[in-house]
């Protein structure tokens, strides 16, 4: 492939040259006569900016205008929880960088994360936009909604935790078998002698924290026998509630070694064993999820030995892909997207 001499101004043939296309297809693009491939259109965008064209600005604008716009909507909880605040600005800046389209992402808080609440918040937003992901409980009311969605020609997309309506078009989050399996190995090898092991979730409807439950009480089966699994304690996603519980389970059972916070609820039970610590208590090693402002202050202060996280850029990219593919291709279903588990402990940086 040849280039234009340095002396000399670059030409269509020039670009066309080194495009691998005819001159009159670069004409096409640079004066939209008539339709040409996006692909091809942004190959030779490329090369023409790289080649110093005189008119690559016109052919820049000429090719944005040719990329689909797609609308994008996501249902994420509270913008108060740290974590849900983090995955939307990942999200936003995930579809503001797309490189094949220009998604317009319509992203959502919900106050209430009751099924029949997500359902009508789902159906509103799939009214507006042209592919929704969400992060809810596994309900029939929402899987239903999924269902409408679907005849209507809008993908839906389980985020963080799966759903188990056959009518999504796929799931973007980490393999929650992983996660439970890894929290119960750093408990049952960093605790200073077998005891009990309580586990905190959030609610078991959200597939992702009933299937690290039981990841966890499998790996305890079958490599830590020794270690005894209390019943698991529901928070309701409320770190009142998990602070309390903490509380009380600590002054009940003070032969507990391990803490695995499953769900939400984070917060209230880094507060309880804190205020153990503080007072003398033995040593529990605590693991929990997403790497947030409470759980940062939980490695810091050994409240914490390990948090296992989401990598949210990766994830973001990942998800928005795959919403744009199954809209550019709808008789080619994308698939999951399974991001690698990030894990912290107290000496990461």
């Amino acid at each position: 492939m040849s280039s234009p001499s340095r002396s000399r101004r670059a030409t269509i043939t020039d670009v066309a040259q080194a495009a691998g296309v005819s001159p009159s297809t670069v004409d096409r693009v640079l004066n939209g006569r008539a339709p040409v491939r996006l692909d091809t259109a942004q190959r030779i965008q490329q090369i023409a900016e790289s080649m110093g064209f005189h008119a690559a600005a016109v052919i820049r604008e000429r090719v944005q205008g040719k990329r689909p716009r797609h609308r994008l909507g996501f249902l994420l909880e509270h913008p108060d929880l740290d974590f849900h605040r983090t995955l939307g600005q990942a999200i936003a800046q995930a579809a503001e960088a797309h490189p094949g389209c220009l998604p317009q992402a319509e992203i959502e808080f919900m106050d209430d994360i009751a099924p029949e609440a997500v359902s009508q918040r789902l159906r509103r937003l799939g009214e507006r936009v042209d592919a929704v992901a969400l992060v809810a409980a596994d309900h029939a009311l929402i899987g239903a909604e999924i269902a409408r969605l679907k005849a209507r020609g809008v993908p839906v997309f389980a985020l963080i935790s799966e759903l188990s309506s056959p009518d999504r078009t796929g799931y973007a989050g980490l393999d929650n078998r992983s996660v439970g399996r890894t929290a119960a190995w750093f408990i049952t090898k960093l605790a200073r002698e077998p005891g009990k092991v309580v586990i905190f979730v959030g609610s078991h409807r959200f597939q992702c924290q009933e299937l690290a439950e039981m990841s966890f009480r499998s790996y305890v089966r079958e490599h830590a026998p020794q270690f005894e699994l209390l019943e698991p304690f529901v928070t309701l996603e409320s770190n009142a509630l998990a602070e309390e519980g903490m509380r009380e389970l600590l002054q009940r059972y003070p032969e507990i070694v391990g803490v695995f916070v499953a769900g939400d609820g984070t917060g209230g039970v880094l507060r309880a064993l804190r205020e153990h610590r503080e007072a003398g208590g033995a040593p529990v090693v605590g693991v929990a999820r997403e790497l947030m402002d409470c759980t940062r202050d939980g490695l810091m202060r050994g409240d914490l030995m390990a948090v296992l996280s989401h990598p949210l850029p990766a994830l973001a990219a990942g998800l928005v892909s795959r919403m744009v593919a199954a809209l550019d291709e709808p008789e080619r279903p994308p698939g999951n997207l399974l991001v690698p588990l990030e894990t912290q402990t107290p000496e990461s940086r």
